[in-house]
Formats: C-alpha cells, sequence, structure tokens
C-alpha cells in the first residue's frame, strides 16, 4: 500500500499521496508498527551520509528508497490505555479474531516506545479512540474507527467530506476589530454552498457515494488564527489567546450547524438523521456546554453572546427540525490553501517562524516574512518610526529579538513556533495543547495542527505531550521536533538543508 500511495500523486503532478495508517494499542503487531518507521528513518540517514540526496520527491534519492514515506501512522489508544499508561500497569494484546491474550507488558513501555519513534521521525501519532466515540454525533449507526491522513476527519466508514476554510483576517478590521456579524453570513453562505455540493460531487467509490449522501457531514474551518490573535496584540500562548480562539470557533461551528438545521426545515434532515437523533441532540448540548468554560474577561461581549445564542438556535431548531449535515466543522492543515488565501498561519496554527525559508520541488527557494507584524505594533501602541525601524531589524536578522524599541513585555506576542537561528523564544508544547483544547470543544470532526517542539526536546517531554493531550480532551495529538528529519519543507534558517 506505501507502494502504491507512491504512484499516486496529488492532482496528477509530482506531489506524493499520502494516507493514514492506524493500529490499534492492543493489537499484537503493535510494537512492529511503532518502530516501523523509525528504522526506515534510520536507514534514510545512512543514505544520506553516503551521498544520496535528501530531498523528498526525488527519484532515486535516500528518502525514495525507503518504506512508509507515502503514510502517517497512529497510535488508536482507548482511555483505558492512556489510564494504564499513567498508573504504570500491565496491557494486554489480543488476537483479532476472538480475542485471546497474546502478549503481555507495562503500558507506560509501550508509551515510552512510542515517544522514541516520535523523538526521531515524527511517527506515530497518537489518536484517542474513546473521546473522538465519545464526541461521535451518528454512534447509532457505527463507530468512528480511523480519520483522513491528517486527522481532522473522523467520521463513518467510506463516507468522505467537503471542506472549506475562512481567512479569519479578512473579517478583522484595525479600527474595528473582528467583524461577528461578517463572518457569521458568511459561515451560513459558505455551508448552504457545501450543502449543494454535496449532491454534485463524484466520489471514488459507489460505498462512499451512498454514505455520503446519506449522512452529508461537512467540513467549515478557518485559517489565520495565528495571525489574527498578532493583530490583535495576543501572544498565542495565552489565557486571552485561547479565549478568543475558542469564541470564534464556537461561533463558526454554531452558525454553521444553525444554518444545517434551517437547511433540514426546507429540505428534511439527512437520512440518518432520526437513528441518530438521540446522540446527535447530545452531542449539540456538548458543544453548548463548553460555552461556559470561556473566560469573558478576556472576550468580547458581543462576540461571546453571538456564540452562545447560536447554540441555542441549533438545539431549538435541530430538535424541532433535525439537521441537514451529521457534522459541520473540521480544522484542516490548510497548508497550500493558506498560501493561495495570502495567509501568514495555517488551520489553527502558530506562525512557525516570523522569517522562514521553503524550498520549493523542483529547486529553489523562498523568503516568507510575516506580513502581521506592522499591525501588532501599532495595536500595541507603536509608532510609525518605530514600527519601520522594528521591521526593518526582522527583516536583517531573522528575529525580533533585540529590535529597537520592542518592549520585553511584548515579546510573547511574537512567539512562534520553532526558536528563530539568532533567537531564543519559541511557544511551549503546552501551548500548542492548550490551544487545542480550547478550540475541539467546538469542532464536529478534529484538528490537524502539529504540536512543533524544538530540536533539543526529549523523549520525556514528547511522552508528556501525548499524555497531557489525552488529558485535555484531544481527539488526536501528532509531535514534530524540530530538524528530527534531515528534510523539513520549511526551516527557519536559510542554507540548513531543509528540502520540500
Amino acid at each position: 500500500f506505501d507502494a502504491f500511495a507512491g504512484v499516486i500523486k496529488s492532482g496528477g503532478k509530482t506531489r506524493r499521496a499520502a494516507k493514514m495508517v492506524i493500529l490499534n494499542a492492543d493489537h499484537p503487531d503493535i510494537v512492529e508498527f511503532i518502530d516501523c518507521k523509525e528504522v526506515e528513518e534510520r536507514k534514510a540517514w545512512a543514505l544520506i551520509e553516503a551521498g544520496y540526496e535528501g530531498g523528498f520527491n526525488v527519484p532515486g534519492g535516500a528518502y525514495d528508497s525507503v518504506y512508509y514515506q507515502n503514510a502517517n501512522h497512529s497510535v488508536r489508544a482507548t482511555d483505558e490505555f492512556m489510564t494504564a499508561v499513567v498508573e504504570d500497569r500491565d496491557w494486554q494484546t489480543r488476537a483479532v479474531v476472538g480475542g485471546r491474550v497474546m502478549d503481555t507488558q507495562r503500558a507506560r513501555h509501550l508509551m515510552r516506545r512510542i515517544a522514541e519513534a516520535t523523538w526521531v521521525c515524527g511517527d506515530p501519532g497518537m489518536q484517542f479512540d474513546t473521546t473522538i466515540n465519545d464526541w461521535h454525533t451518528c454512534s447509532n449507526s457505527a463507530r468512528i474507527n480511523a480519520s483522513n491522513p491528517c486527522s481532522e476527519y473522523m467520521f463513518l466508514d467510506d463516507t468522505a467530506c467537503n471542506l472549506a476554510s475562512l481567512n479569519l483576517m479578512r473579517f478583522y478590521d484595525d479600527e474595528r476589530g473582528f467583524q461577528i456579524e461578517s463572518f457569521r453570513h458568511a459561515c451560513e453562505v459558505v455551508i448552504s454552498a457545501m450543502e449543494i455540493i454535496v449532491d454534485d460531487a463524484s466520489y471514488p467509490t459507489p460505498q462512499i457515494g451512498e454514505n455520503s449522501h446519506r449522512f452529508r457531514p461537512l467540513g467549515i474551518g478557518y485559517a489565520n488564527l495565528g495571525a489574527l490573535l498578532m493583530a490583535r496584540g495576543l501572544p498565542y500562548d495565552s489565557q486571552a489567546g485561547r479565549d478568543v480562539a475558542a469564541a470564534i470557533t464556537a461561533l463558526m461551528s454554531g452558525a454553521s450547524y444553525a444554518q444545517s438545521a434551517r437547511l433540514a426545515g426546507v429540505k428534511g434532515p439527512f437520512e440518518g438523521f432520526e437513528v441518530n437523533r438521540e446522540p446527535m441532540l447530545r452531542v449539540m448540548r456538548k458543544h453548548r456546554e463548553a460555552i461556559r468554560r470561556i473566560d469573558p474577561a478576556y472576550v468580547p461581549l458581543e462576540l461571546l453572546q453571538a456564540a452562545k445564542r447560536s447554540w441555542d438556535e441549533v438545539l431549538e431548531l435541530g430538535e424541532a427540525h433535525g439537521l441537514r449535515n451529521s457534522q459541520i466543522s473540521v480544522l484542516a492543515p490548510t497548508g497550500t490553501i493558506a498560501f493561495m488565501m495570502d495567509c501568514d498561519t495555517t488551520g489553527v496554527e502558530p506562525d512557525i517562524a516570523l522569517v522562514k525559508y521553503k524550498r520549493l520541488v523542483g529547486g529553489g527557494m523562498i523568503k516568507i516574512v510575516n506580513q502581521t507584524v506592522p499591525l501588532a505594533l501599532r495595536r500595541l501602541g507603536y509608532e510609525t518610526d518605530q514600527i519601520r525601524a522594528i521591521v526593518e531589524f526582522i527583516d536583517e536578522n531573522d528575529t525580533i529579538e533585540g529590535a529597537p524599541h520592542l518592549r520585553e513585555e511584548h515579546l510573547p506576542v511574537f512567539d512562534c513556533a520553532f526558536k528563530p537561528a539568532r533567537g531564543s523564544r519559541s511557544i511551549h508544547y503546552l501551548g500548542h495543547l492548550r490551544m487545542l483544547s480550547a478550540a475541539q470543544p467546538f469542532i464536529s470532526g478534529a484538528i490537524s495542527k502539529t504540536i512543533n517542539m524544538p530540536e533539543e526536546s526529549t523523549v520525556d517531554e514528547i511522552q508528556e505531550a501525548y499524555i497531557e493531550g489525552w488529558r485535555l480532551g484531544l481527539k488526536a495529538v501528532a509531535v514534530y521536533r524540530d530538524n528530527c528529519k534531515r528534510s523539513q519543507p520549511l526551516s527557519t534558517r536559510r542554507g540548513d538543508g531543509a528540502a520540500a
């Protein structure tokens, strides 16, 4: 299957396909699965050291010569497994057919192996099965077993999801702030359009087509959250930043589900709604209840009230008419489309760095400079001449640390995922996890996001990141340690060998 995915190219062009490979934590082959990509990564390192080309998509290159480069690997863990890890108890693997015990080992030992492999190559990630199915809107039809390759779409087997992401900065005005009504209206229009597309789309298999028409799952989302928070003068890793992100996410999904309920009043609910009425409305109440956890001290009152009203509408209209769509929202990675939309940041991510270098397929490199910094500095009260001097410093030094006029207390606003080549600051991994935890209760599916960790991070820290992600109620966690691979598409250095 890995070889097949290597032959299939996205859009029929040069970029490799991607697929998700998941194994349950109680599968007899779990240790081999955890280790397999690390073993291949070390082979690639040896080939690079022997002189083979280190870039991806290079025919005959190091990564073209080893297995599993077309797949994201994840371990599927239940609450039972994670509790066994925390309490350092035994864990048993079981035969897929019959369920007899095949092996017994310490759960914490397995988690350690996961963290060790992640330290080397970024795989495997983790998916938390119990949490995923607790938020499942159609559990009476079947359970959720897996996700798409980026882990944001989690639903019934043999279904597909139309995605659409809004650029949050298009709804932000430097003088008036976040444009709540424009954003709400955009969500309603986009959901209506996506709902129409369900019937007019083509699907790869008859089964996927049939299920997509029966359940009509959609995936509205956003990009540029990191830029929006920076423009507002809010650190990504702050309670204020998290509460604003939570309120925007709540409004997006609430307005979208409310529109879905209105459409159900005209067109009827999705075919599988009546069978799943109880779990569907139960999950809607869980979404609405989560708004109570947003601290109103950090969120504009109008924004929080709009989010609350939208979820009240969802329950009122949903109980009366049902819902037209079984799922409404995901937070996708938005890598390519974020470039097309001229976003500074992708999906729910902070910026990788204020200045970053991207190697291009086929050679060449571009320098990407964050364009939100002047907005943030103006919001924080800096004069035009001061802003110009700070921006010039960033362009020359690839960091804001040490810039003239910049006050120390404002540095956290400009913290990024990776430490700059000439700086020392970056967002702690707990900051990434807490942001995910703020947004997840308002997302139907899940969130595609990497927990970026600095190169000097330890295996223990990666292990704790996975455990903390589970404790915070996340559906999935992926970790990437900077420069752990010999090739990566984005870098904070001009000439460190990063490749697309």
